[in-house]
């Protein structure tokens, strides 16, 4: 690794696995101190003690996003002490995705993915923007999906809430530009990690067939795209969403 990040401080939130997991764990390897921020502590120390294994540096703190701004404000706190008085990068990654069709959606679930994907990233950067501001400047990346563009059958719940994402990362921009914030997302397309050699494809890789990748990403291509945000080679990026899908939603897919 190249040291992009050296001196960086970072907080991620929904880092305990998947693509959160990645970006934490490539942030450390460039150089971050990284706060690895979950609601499973068991999950979330194992993903620290990697990051320390590898040489970087990396805390664990616990929270369950619930979408209150009570909640933020305490993660916003903790994370700020752990990673000695100042968070340069958030990532607002924590999010929920139940399988449920329109018709089929209850108030309360309903309720529960917006606290959880908008609510939360949204009450979060209310509380740790001013910090950034006053320190100077910083990055935050939000983290869309390809569905907020591409209609999928049983996705319209999870996908308005990243389409949410994606506005409030224009509007965002707009707003904390000014102050030295740049703000900016990335939108993943199929992520999984990688299957063992000779397993059947699954639903997944199937939906990939006839795009310019044909299959689908690893949770490393997400994170390799939320490190070039996070970095200076990214400092005129403002306000953009970055595909990382395979080119799943800008290119005619191909029927196979």
């Amino acid at each position: 690794m190249t040291g992009r990040l050296q001196g960086k401080t970072a907080l991620v939130t929904g880092a305990t696995s998947n693509i959160g997991q990645a970006i934490a764990e490539m942030f450390a390897a460039e150089g971050a101190h990284v706060v690895v921020s979950g609601r499973n502590k068991e999950r979330g120390t194992a993903v620290v003690g990697g990051i320390r294994a590898s040489g970087g540096r990396a805390d664990f703190v616990a929270a369950d996003l619930d979408g209150s701004t009570e909640a933020a404000r305490e993660l916003a706190q903790d994370a700020t002490a752990a990673l000695g008085g100042r968070i340069d990068v958030l990532v607002n990654n924590a999010g929920v995705y139940p399988p449920t069709t329109t018709t089929d959606t209850d108030e309360e679930t309903f309720d529960h993915v917006y606290a959880v994907n908008v609510k939360a990233p949204y009450f979060l950067t209310a509380a740790i923007a001013p910090a950034m501001a006053a320190a100077g400047g910083g990055t935050i990346i939000n983290l869309g999906s390809w569905i907020a563009r591409l209609g999928v059958p049983g996705s319209a719940l999870y996908s308005s809430t990243k389409g949410a994402m994606e506005t409030l990362t224009r509007a965002w921009s707009a707003e904390f530009g000014p102050h030295g914030i740049r703000v900016n997302a990335v939108s993943p397309g199929v992520i999984q990690p990688p299957a063992p050699e000779g397993s059947a494809p699954t639903p997944a890789q199937v939906m990939m067939h006839g795009t310019p990748a044909g299959t689908v990403g690893a949770p490393a291509a997400i994170a390799h795209a939320a490190l070039w945000l996070a970095s200076d080679e990214a400092s005129f990026v403002h306000g953009t969403v970055v595909d990382v899908d395979g080119g799943r939603t800008g290119v005619a897919v191909i029927a196979a």
